[in-house]
């Protein structure tokens, strides 16, 4: 009776995976960074910086549906993130595909820094690692 059980459990499971076949790895938000967001899109995409300014990208399938958002930066101090700082944005709700530029988004000291995406009620939407160097 056992490898009854076990056949019909290997089924069960098999059938629940081929009905499936949509589950991705990523199903939400993401985020990475780049130098700079221009009339060329993109340019330097990477995770590793000098420090200075940084341009944060956030990229969904689907819209977000926020409107006023904010990115944090906290900073690695050797066991836990330190709080580093937030910058206030104001974006449109249907957008899937934001670049969030500012002055503000700018890292001076070397390390490894914890970047996260914050809706209005400061609930995390997308996070990112990335390290500035100098």
């Amino acid at each position: 009776m056992s490898k009854f059980k076990l056949f019909f459990g290997f089924l069960a499971v098999m059938l629940v995976l081929g009905f499936a076949s949509d589950i991705k790895a990523q199903n939400g938000p993401v985020m990475y960074f780049c130098e700079k967001y221009g009339s060329n899109g993109e340019q330097s995409i990477s995770d590793r910086f000098y420090t200075g300014e940084i341009t944060v990208m956030v990229k969904c399938d689907y819209t977000l549906g926020l409107r006023d958002c904010a990115i944090q930066i906290d900073k690695y101090n050797g066991y836990s993130f330190d709080y580093y700082k937030k910058v206030d944005f104001d974006v449109s709700p249907d957008m899937k595909y934001i670049y969030f530029e500012s002055k503000e988004l700018r890292v001076e000291a070397p390390g490894i820094y914890r970047c996260f995406l914050l809706d209005g009620k400061r609930n995390t939407i997308a996070s990112a690692l990335v390290e500035f160097i100098r």
